[in-house]
Formats: structure tokens, C-alpha cells, sequence
């Protein structure tokens, strides 16, 4: 076959009937409007099981040569027919053998279409399965990094340590200011309705300070910060890994839970249980605005009572939560982060991980505790 352009090609069989030659000359350039490999699927039926290059008139090449005769190659793999590329030209040979060598990259296949009750209850419990010894195992080796810490061998920059505390502490103040603000007034009006019916108003300054240091101020502290932080260690720790980073640090011999994961937990452990403190204070100070402009309770008498409700069990309990759920939020963020796979989408999908993962485990663990104080007169 030949075409007006400057390509050439033509297609005949050797001396063997088995062998099929293809001789390329001319100019193979993407801009020449090269032939489809499909054109030949026609001459590829038997008795062919082999297929020869000749590129003796070949004049000039590009990828669309590379693009032609790759084609044929993987319709001829398809037949099992041998391809002989030796008559092609040195570079072309060279780049056609790189190309063969890198495996074809799979992408995880997204997740099909809706899928009735029972069959999303089987994937989450077959999830949770495979999942559940991955999570003891981060557990184990955060455990170990602790212990190294307490005996002085851990290995990771105090000026790391500092910056985590910076940002998961002083930064996350307005957010916590905000919400905890709002919960604290939803509290003070909801306490306030049904204390009214029994002229109690007086109590709202109980209902807030108790529930505010007590339950409150941490599990709203720890939601925020898995919705802040945890996501932010995920997505920083998924970078890394596709980065190849986290490689990088273990080739040098670098413990990555020292010098990436203790830092951010250290630093969740010493910050969340301020900031439970401090949002406590702030839904106090919401329940004395509704207290004086709702009900005219002074600010005196509201004080007193709050004095007078809160005791140094309380806060013991809020503060032991708060370590707990911050904690958790800098477990599940490290754990998402460290299993993150090697593209954008895995990035995303652990950061979101993290969040779901850190609230689970916040939810279990605040109704353990509370249980267990509770069997404990605390």
C-alpha cells in the first residue's frame, strides 16, 4: 500500500507462508496522517504466527511510528503471533523495550452503583475485618514509639513538635470560640424551658457548667478537631506517601512514627485537653448571657451557683476525655495518612477517612467513659 504523503507502507509475505513482512519507508510523523494499526487486523489471520519489521526505507520517524507499530504488537500478542522487531530502527527499538518493561498502571476501580442493604452491610463488615488487624498493628507501633520516647530514644525535632502544637492549639481557638459559644447557648435555653416550669431557673448555671466541663466542651472539641486536624494529618501524611517520602526516611533509617506520627500525637495529647477547658469556659459565659438577658439572673447569683456546682471531679473527667479523644483524632489521622495509597484521589479519600474514623471512635469511647464513671461514683 502506499499513500500520497510521504509514508509507505506495504505489507507481503516472506519466503515462509507463516511470516508476514511489513516494510515502513518514507516519513513515519504524527502529522503525515499515519494508518491505523486496525487496518491490518484483515492480514493477521492464519497461517500467520509471525510478523517482521523492515524499516530499510524509513526515512524519518516519530511517536506515530511507535503508536503504529505498538498497535500491532498488541494485536498480534492477542493471536499469539511473534513479533520480530530487529528491522526496525535502533532508538525506536529502545523506546518500544522501555514502554513493554513499565507494567500498565491499574487504577482502583471506583466503587459501583447503588447497592441494596444487606450487600453494603457485608462490604462494611468485611472492611471492618480486614481493617481491624491494620489498626492494632498502628497501634502497636505508636505504643513502641511511646515507649521509646519515655526512655529517651525517640528520634524526631522538638521545632516539629512546637509547630504541631501551634497549629492544632492557638489556631483552632476561633473555631472552638464559635461553636462552643453556640452550644453552650443552646444548653442554657434548652435547660431553661423545662427548669421554668418549676421556678428553677437559678439552675441553668448547673446544667451549663456541669455539662459544659463534664461532656460537652470535650466531645465538641474533639468533633472540631478531627474535622480540622485529623483531616489535616491525613492529608499531609497521604502526600508524603506519594511523594514517596515516608520511603525516603526509612531508606535513611529514620523511624517515621518518631519523626512524623509522635509529634502530631504528642502534640493533640498536651493541646485538646486545654481547648476542652476553654470551650467549657466559653459555654459558661453563653449561659450568664442568657441568664441576664432572659431570665434576670445576676451575674452574682449565676456565678455563685456555678462555683457551687462545679467540683474537681468535673473537671478531672473533662480534662481525661479530652486527652482520650485527642488521642484518637491523632490516631485515626496518622493511621488514614500512613495507609494512604499513591494518588490524588487516595489523598481525599483518606483525609475523609480520618474524619469518619476519629468521630466513630470519639462516640464509642465517650459512651465508654461515661459508662464506666458513672459504675465508679465520678
Amino acid at each position: 500500500m502506499r499513500d500520497d504523503a510521504a509514508w509507505q507502507l506495504d505489507v507481503h509475505p516472506s519466503g515462509d507462508p507463516a511470516t508476514l513482512v511489513i516494510a515502513l519507508g518514507g516519513r513515519w510523523r504524527i502529522d503525515q496522517h499515519l494508518p491505523a494499526a486496525d487496518t491490518l487486523q484483515a492480514r493477521l489471520a492464519a497461517p500467520v504466527r509471525r510478523i517482521r519489521f523492515d524499516a530499510g526505507e524509513l526515512a524519518d520517524w516519530d511517536s506515530g511510528l511507535l503508536t503504529f507499530v505498538s498497535g500491532i504488537s498488541k494485536s498480534c500478542a492477542q493471536r499469539d503471533i511473534a513479533v520480530d522487531g530487529s528491522g526496525l530502527p535502533p532508538g525506536a527499538q529502545r523506546l518500544l523495550a522501555m514502554a513493554a518493561a513499565v507494567p500498565e498502571q491499574k487504577l482502583a476501580a471506583r466503587e459501583p452503583g447503588p447497592q441494596g442493604a444487606l450487600a453494603q452491610v457485608g462490604a462494611a463488615t468485611l472492611e471492618f475485618v480486614h481493617g481491624a488487624p491494620r489498626m492494632l498493628g498502628f497501634l502497636g507501633e505508636l505504643v513502641l514509639s511511646l515507649l521509646r520516647l519515655v526512655a529517651g530514644r525517640a528520634r524526631f525535632r522538638a521545632r516539629d513538635l512546637w509547630l504541631e502544637i501551634e497549629e492544632v492549639g492557638p489556631r483552632a481557638l476561633p473555631i472552638v470560640s464559635v461553636i462552643s459559644f453556640l452550644v453552650g447557648l443552646i444548653l442554657a435555653y434548652l435547660g431553661a424551658d423545662q427548669l421554668k416550669l418549676v421556678g428553677a431557673q437559678i439552675f441553668i448555671a448547673d446544667l451549663v457548667a456541669i455539662g459544659m466541663v463534664r461532656e460537652v466542651g470535650a466531645l465538641m472539641t474533639g468533633i472540631i478537631i478531627a474535622g480540622r486536624t485529623g483531616a489535616a494529618f491525613a492529608a499531609q501524611l497521604g502526600t508524603m506517601q506519594v511523594n514517596e517520602e515516608i520511603d525516603a526516611y526509612q531508606t535513611l533509617g529514620i523511624s517515621a512514627f518518631d519523626f512524623l506520627v509522635l509529634p502530631r500525637v504528642l502534640a493533640l495529647m498536651l493541646m485538646v485537653p486545654l481547648l476542652t477547658l476553654y470551650s467549657a469556659f466559653i459555654g459558661m459565659l453563653a449561659g450568664l448571657l442568657v441568664s441576664l438577658t432572659i431570665f434576670d439572673i445576676g451575674v452574682f447569683e449565676y456565678y455563685t451557683e456555678t462555683l457551687r456546682a462545679l467540683e474537681f471531679k468535673q473537671f478531672a473527667v473533662g480534662l481525661s476525655k479530652g486527652t482520650v479523644y485527642g488521642a484518637i483524632v491523632a490516631f485515626a489521622g496518622c493511621l488514614r495518612g500512613m495507609q494512604c495509597g499513591r494518588s490524588a484521589e487516595a489523598v481525599g479519600h483518606a483525609a475523609t477517612s480520618a474524619v469518619v474514623t476519629a468521630i466513630l471512635l470519639i462516640t464509642i469511647a465517650a459512651s465508654i467513659m461515661t459508662v464506666v464513671y458513672y459504675q465508679l461514683g465520678i
